[in-house]
């Protein structure tokens, strides 16, 4: 696997989860250069859906996009049985990858021993390929470089998104596990430095709205035009920032209404962005002077 995989976010309208509005974001998606996407991913709000839609979603997705592009689900649960059942579901669904993030309610349990536990018994189940997802802003925990090269023993475990970053870690895990297993950027912000130490890809919030653009820096690279990977790279700093750590699922949603794809709000208790925050964000996409506003 390599390239660059939105992960994208679940629209709503009211509680419901609005699949003709994602069946429109989805013939975006497929038609632009992105290599796949992820459903269920911190960006989908996975957490705030129950197991019911979570299946209904996978199985949607992997119907629309019809082999285009490759499809990633994301099964990580706070349980083994119950990430094990989803990618189960998920495999027959038709997926080409489950991604799995670490549990985390119990996180001062969660020392290497066990998260080595867990993903070996879920990789040992799931019929599809895994790869790990260390998200320590959101879960609490980080899976060091040391613990990520066990893993990458498995030979159902086949790469790793690492959205921590920091990059002595991608580089110290890109040295220490074999030439096949596929490290993924976990965000736009350093896209380009993973990709100089060997990285696959990225999987983006970014590329929800920017698709394009954000495969185009690893088209620059992998051309070997550094100077336009790096002017493009540091262009998509301000957006990225936006629609991650400051404002995150709300301003990621805002920016794809702003760009003429459906976002919507989020789903309770996540707020909408307030109407001065929305309007600070059209100023940011217009500085880009990559998209056009709606």
């Amino acid at each position: 696997m390599r390239g660059i995989y939105a992960p994208i976010a679940t629209p709503f309208e009211g509680e419901e989860v609005a699949y003709d509005k994602l069946e429109a974001n989805l013939q975006f998606w497929v038609a632009s250069k992105l290599a796949g996407i992820v459903v269920l991913g911190s960006n989908g709000e996975f957490v705030l859906l129950d197991p019911a839609e979570k299946e209904r979603l996978i199985s949607f997705c992997c119907e629309k996009v019809a082999g285009r592009k490759a499809v990633v689900a994301g099964t990580g649960a706070e349980s083994t049985r119950e990430t094990v059942r989803l990618s189960k579901k998920a495999a027959a669904a038709g997926v080409d990858a489950v991604l799995v993030v670490t549990p985390s309610y119990y996180k001062g349990s969660y020392n290497d021993r066990a998260l080595k536990k867990y993903f070996f018994d879920v990789a040992d189940a799931s019929p599809v390929p895994v790869i790990l997802y260390n998200m320590p802003r959101n879960t609490g925990i980080n899976m060091s470089s040391r613990l990520v090269a066990e893993l990458a023993a498995h030979p159902n475990i086949i790469g790793i998104k690492d959205s921590g970053g920091n990059i002595v870690q991608i580089a110290e895990i890109i040295n220490n596990t074999p030439p096949d297993f596929a490290v993924f950027a976990g965000s736009a912000s350093f896209l380009l430095p993973a990709l100089a130490l060997g990285a696959r890809g990225g999987t983006l919030a970014l590329a929800n709205v920017l698709p394009n653009e954000c495969a185009q820096v690893q088209e620059y690279y992998e051309a070997g035009d550094m100077e336009a990977a790096r002017v493009l790279q540091l262009k998509l700093l301000e957006i990225n920032a936006a629609v991650t750590t400051r404002w995150g699922v709300a301003g990621l949603k805002a920016a794809m209404d702003m760009v003429g794809l459906y976002g919507g709000d989020p789903r309770p208790p996540l707020l909408p962005l307030a109407p001065e925050e929305r309007e600070e964000l059209r100023n940011i996409l217009v500085r880009t002077g990559l998209v056009e506003i709606r």
